[in-house]
């Protein structure tokens, strides 16, 4: 199974960028991000003590079901 890092990065360099590229984009850049995860629990605990913006959390967690249905093994 592929970690989620991968699966968000998908959603990076959008021309017209939604909320969905901007949370790639941040994770990209982000050194920290935990990029061999593939748990909800601890990706959505880094991002919430790092939220890149307002809506983050809801925007991971939209891209998250699609990472399950997508991920499916």
């Amino acid at each position: 199974m592929r970690s989620f890092y991968h699966y968000a990065l998908t959603y990076r360099g959008q021309k017209m960028p939604d909320d969905k590229s901007r949370l790639a984009d941040w994770i990209f850049y982000d050194h920290d991000f935990p990029k061999q995860s593939a748990d909800y629990d601890s990706i959505s605990s880094y991002l919430e003590w790092n939220s890149p913006f307002a809506n983050a959390l809801t925007v991971f967690d939209e891209l998250w079901e699609a990472y399950k249905m997508n991920n499916v093994e």
